[in-house]
């Protein structure tokens, strides 16, 4: 209840500054942000379009509304999304497999294996393993091994990357599992966070 209460104050804040300066595209994002996390996946993606309209410049940066377009089950757009991001952002391991759970969810998980784009050099080793993982290359075990070895941001990366990709599989218990984990055992103050939390309270597992 707390939290909910704080990012509804963030909400008001935004909502005025928006008021007040209805041309900051920067501003939308936030917002659109703050909206994300309360649920409101719908009102974050008209926020995120905005923001592209007054700027066309931000449209590799929005990764927060590919997220979004995952959550809305638009998976063709939030694949695109997440292909024009890496076009700004290639060692982001996490751009190519929100991009991989699009293909998935759209297609199937050979499909999206198959189209899984390279990315090197991401610095989180966790990161690393779960693109190991996502490619067929190494196991969950590995995954929540390396997790462990980067402390409680480690854990939950790698509990929330098993999640989903168990999601992916249809394997709606593990998906369960590991999502209801990085949300309760591993909270740190993150964007992704609020999604494992948004994740959590949209397929009912309160």
């Amino acid at each position: 209840m707390f939290l909910s209460n704080s990012l509804e104050n963030q909400l008001k804040r935004w909502n005025e500054i928006i008021h007040n300066q209805p041309k900051n595209p920067n501003a939308y994002i936030r917002r659109g942000m703050i909206n994300f996390q309360l649920v409101k996946i719908d009102k974050s993606i008209q926020d995120f379009d905005i923001a592209e309209q007054l700027d066309s410049r931000l449209t590799p940066y929005l990764w927060q509304r590919g997220l979004s377009y995952y959550y809305a089950e638009r998976f063709a757009e939030g694949a695109q999304q997440f292909e024009i991001d890496l076009t700004v952002n290639a060692q982001d391991v996490e751009e190519t497999v929100w991009r991989y759970l699009c293909i998935a969810r759209l297609t199937n998980v050979t499909e999206a294996r198959n189209s899984l784009l390279t990315v090197k050099n991401d610095p989180r080793r966790v990161m690393q393993c779960v693109y190991d993982l996502y490619a067929g290359n190494c196991t969950p075990d590995d995954v929540l091994t390396v997790g462990q070895l980067e402390g409680i941001k480690g854990n939950f990366y790698s509990h929330l990357y098993l999640g989903l990709y168990y999601e992916a599989e249809n394997n709606l218990e593990l998906n369960q599992n590991y999502i209801v984990k990085a949300v309760e055992n591993y909270k740190i103050d993150d964007y992704m966070w609020y999604l494992a939390q948004v994740h959590k309270i949209l397929r009912g597992w309160r």
